[in-house]
């Protein structure tokens, strides 16, 4: 598959790339800047770009900037992203206390993403620890939402998560699922900071 991971210079999209590399993917590293990108993807055997020039011949584009910069990258983006889906990754979060919330929000940050873009948008992958996945593939589930309308784009999404982790790719549903998936972010914050672990998300009673 050929992947364009945009803002693929931060912790999730550097991990999130040296799986797909190691799957045998094509990937490229988007970046504000350009040189930024280039040693990046020189270090994980990928292609570096700016954001603008990593869509390209792109099938499928991973929005992996920060949360507070997603949809505004999103935006920006918007003449160039005409044909290929977008899957959204990132969580908001707010923090108070020592402790994780989601957002207090109606709507998901991939469901305002999807509101500015005019290709389908997909989320996933939100239980998924930058750590743990750039240290091989993780023994758990991930979760992946969509429209019913956009289902090559929920299955390209859902090939891409199920060679990144050891478990499963599990489809959860239509996008509004999103707002649930974004929050189990906050949850499983919570759980490592309490235990001191690294936990991640199983599904049981499935085939």
């Amino acid at each position: 598959m050929r992947v364009a991971i945009l803002g693929g210079t931060g912790p999730f999209g550097r991990a999130l790339a040296r799986r797909l590399v190691e799957a045998g993917d094509e990937v490229t590293i988007g970046s504000r800047h350009a040189e930024r990108a280039r040693v990046t993807a020189e270090e994980l055997g990928a292609r570096g770009a700016r954001n603008e020039d990593a869509i390209g011949r792109a099938e499928l584009v991973v929005l992996s900037v920060d949360a507070d910069a997603a949809l505004a990258t999103a935006r920006s983006l918007r003449h160039l992203l005409t044909d290929t889906p977008l899957l959204s990754v990132a969580s908001r979060l707010e923090f108070a206390g020592g402790q994780a919330f989601p957002v207090p929000d109606t709507k998901s940050l991939a469901e305002r993403i999807s509101e500015e873009l005019d290709v389908p948008v997909v989320a996933g992958l939100h239980s998924l620890a930058a750590g743990k996945l750039s240290a091989g593939r993780p023994d758990e589930d991930v979760l992946v939402c969509g429209s019913r309308d956009h289902d090559e784009a929920k299955q390209l999404s859902l090939e891409l998560a199920g060679k990144v982790v050891a478990g499963r790719a599990v489809d959860a549903g239509p996008l509004a699922v999103a707002r649930a998936l974004e929050g189990m972010t906050a949850v499983l914050v919570n759980v490592n900071r309490r235990y001191k672990v690294h936990a991640g998300i199983s599904i049981t009673g499935l085939s």
